[in-house]
């Protein structure tokens, strides 16, 4: 049986199809021994095995003997009935992963930006409660500024000089400042500040433009917003909260094999996705 390519499973009325190598990535779990007809409570009913468990749980299992990573969905909440499954099943390293709860559960992340319109300029803060999105995000938005003759405020399109990048203003790691807009220099000249927001090609210098597409992103990129409040009326500084349920760093599993030995399993948290 165990070098059979496809085995067929039926956990719970649910059917599964996937390889033998895939149940046995951890030879001493009662998957891998099912294969050589070392486990009695696995019937083979018609060239099935039947399984009398939760066949809805047994999909994670799956998914990590795919992966062997854990993956879950953002409004999982099972993770006792999960890692007394992975207990039944003898996947000891995936019930250790489980037991680390507060590692696997999503967390609440708060950003606000905060909008201050000074006539022909605009000021941007942006909080976060994540410095991971806060660095993600400072790369997506550009500053350009040049000497522009004659430009204003409303000019659509800048003009033919080339435009300097700029670095952002980043007082920590949870925050960033930049402005858009121009200033009065001398003559006809203004200093203009253009903004760019990746994906988006434009450079936009209208302070409104900037705070509608920077709130466009930030909405198209799973933050929700929340309030949107005056600070300082005197100062026209207006704040807009956001929040979002930020996924957790993958949680994965080592596999190494040796001489003489039936597999090692080594835990370790992979890398957070930038943004998530």
């Amino acid at each position: 049986m165990s070098n059979r390519e496809m085995v067929i499973l039926s956990v719970g009325g649910v059917r599964f199809v996937t390889r033998a190598s895939t149940l046995q990535q951890f030879p001493e779990s009662r998957l891998a021994r099912m294969l050589n007809d070392d486990d009695q409570e696995f019937k083979l009913v018609n060239g099935e095995f039947f399984v009398d468990r939760d066949g809805t749980l047994f999909s994670y299992i799956m998914d990590f003997l795919r992966t062997l990573q854990v993956s879950l969905p953002t409004d999982f909440s099972d993770y006792q009935r999960l890692q007394r499954e992975a207990e039944f099943y003898g996947l000891y390293p995936l019930a250790d992963l489980l037991s680390q709860e507060h590692l696997l559960k999503p967390r609440l992340e708060i950003l606000e930006v905060r909008f201050s319109l000074q006539e022909m300029q605009a000021f941007f803060r942006i909080f976060g409660s994540c410095s991971t999105t806060v660095e993600t995000l400072a790369e997506q938005i550009t500053v350009f500024t040049g000497q522009q003759a004659g430009q204003s405020w409303n000019s659509p399109f800048p003009s033919q000089k080339p435009l300097v990048p700029l670095l952002l203003e980043r007082p920590s790691h949870h925050d960033m400042v930049f402005q858009c807009g121009t200033d009065y220099s001398a003559g006809d000249q203004f200093v203009a500040r253009y903004v760019s927001i990746k994906p988006d090609n434009r450079k936009l210098i209208n302070g409104t433009n900037v705070l509608g597409l920077l709130l466009d992103t930030l909405l198209k990129d799973g933050f929700r917003l929340i309030s949107t409040r005056t600070v300082s009326s005197a100062e026209k500084i207006e704040c807009y909260s956001l929040e979002r349920m930020r996924r957790p760093a993958g949680l994965t599993v080592t596999v190494s094999q040796t001489p003489g030995s039936s597999g090692a399993a080594q835990a370790k948290r992979s890398q957070v996705q930038k943004g998530k």
